[in-house]
């Protein structure tokens, strides 16, 4: 894509120079420098609208072939992008996306390893001790549970 840039700015830099040129010898020097067709003085507006016609086709036919070499030039560039992007996935994307499952699959293996070797103990024990301290307090607190339910029926007395 540079060398394209490079070329076509290199035509534009030598018109340039070619018409200051020109510019310069014909006007200090009196050098004929374009060809005699683009200088004589015999051309004159179109008279008819027959002659208007014309140069609006040739205008409307340049302006189009512009339009096609510009609609090119984006299909072109277009393409090239698409071609870019998808060595960018290939080359850095993909790799990335791997190294982050990889990672993805350490984290998932370490978390089941402290949940088997730290976590799983301590729930085990804690549910020992819970049941019985629940199987105590339901052998201690029998009598109390008994009276519980026999005051619940009466109705207490406000002081």
């Amino acid at each position: 894509m540079g060398r394209v840039s490079t070329i076509v700015g290199a035509a534009v830099l030598l018109f340039v120079v070619y018409l200051v040129f020109a510019w310069i010898a014909q006007g200090y020097f009196g050098l004929q420098v374009f060809p005699e067709a683009l200088t004589r003085d015999g051309w004159a507006a179109p008279d008819s609208w027959a002659d208007w016609r014309d140069v609006v086709v040739v205008l409307t036919g340049l302006f189009w072939i512009l339009a096609g070499v510009a609609w090119l030039a984006a299909g072109v560039a277009a393409f090239l992008l698409f071609l870019f992007v998808r060595r960018m996935m290939r080359e850095n994307v993909a790799p990335a996306v791997d190294s982050l499952r990889a990672s993805l699959d350490n984290i998932k293996g370490t978390t089941e390893f402290a949940g088997e070797t730290v976590a799983s103990p301590f729930i085990r024990a804690y549910s020992v001790v819970k049941g019985v301290r629940s199987g105590l307090g339901a052998i201690t607190d029998l009598p109390g549970f008994v009276k519980g339910r026999r005051r619940s029926g009466r109705k207490k007395k406000k002081r």
